[in-house]
């Protein structure tokens, strides 16, 4: 059986995040496209900036960690990377005031090829001091695209300005005064994380289960978790859809 080949817990926890995104995207559409007041949603109170933090750590995490899976990273890095550049492409023709430049897709199939093209010295690094490693330069280097080093609101030091000038936004190094993404990933910091899930499935490797079909309850979560994927290209166009519609005819 096709499910018998994958580990269903991976699956599940990502079908999980998908559905937190899921919510989060469909609220943040009705409060701050369609324009209806929230509350308790506030993309600047602290509970949401957490609530947002947890989805892209748990999607990086995952993502590292099946990396460690995948039979084809590579494939899959330029599949990632052409679904990017389409996502970018659509939001600057459809939708210019969320124009996303370089998005968690982006930063994700930046790190799926950088690690395809590090994977020979990576492997040097023992998996234990990898996942420290990748963690403890995560925290450090959390506020480069404001530019500090530090993790959150603990700034350890401010970097040189002259390091944004240039706009190397894809880098971690953007102009805040000239660049503005609807979704903003870079690879500073974020790479780090993508490894410390990539070092953690190398810790834990060979205490995995073996592949097992997915229990009941958890199959439909399993078979969302398996098309991440597809359902993130389409998600903002249907959840755009059916809140246009609640927003004309229902309301």
């Amino acid at each position: 059986m096709k499910h018998s080949k994958r580990l269903w817990a991976v699956d599940a926890l990502r079908g999980l995040a998908l559905l937190n995104m899921l919510v989060y995207h469909g609220m943040y559409d009705w409060v701050y496209i369609f324009g209806y007041p929230s509350g308790w949603y506030d993309i600047g109170a602290a509970g949401c900036h957490v609530w947002q933090q947890y989805i892209c750590w748990s999607f990086l995490l995952l993502s590292g960690f099946s990396f460690g899976l995948a039979r084809r990273p590579l494939k899959n890095g330029l599949i990632v990377a052409g679904c990017a550049v389409v996502l970018t492409a659509v939001t600057v023709t459809v939708m210019p005031s969320e124009t996303i430049l370089f998005g968690v897709l982006h930063l994700n199939a930046c790190a799926v090829l950088l690690t395809c093209l590090l994977r020979p010295a990576l492997e040097r690094i023992p998996a234990l001091p990898g996942l420290g490693l990748s963690a403890a330069l995560f925290a450090l280097t959390n506020q480069v695209p404001y530019g500090f080093l530090g993790f959150e609101n603990w700034h350890l030091c401010a970097l040189p300005q002259g390091l944004y000038r240039a706009n190397p936004f894809w880098l971690g190094f953007p102009d805040l005064e000239k660049f503005a993404s609807a979704d903003y990933f870079p690879i500073l910091p974020w790479v780090f994380l993508f490894w410390c899930g990539w070092f953690g499935f190398r810790v834990l490797r060979d205490h995995l289960p073996a592949p097992a079909p997915a229990p009941r309850l958890l199959r439909p979560l399993c078979f969302v978790g398996q098309r991440t994927l597809l359902v993130y290209m389409l998600h903002q166009p249907i959840l755009f859809g059916a809140l246009w519609i609640l927003d004309n005819f229902v309301r």
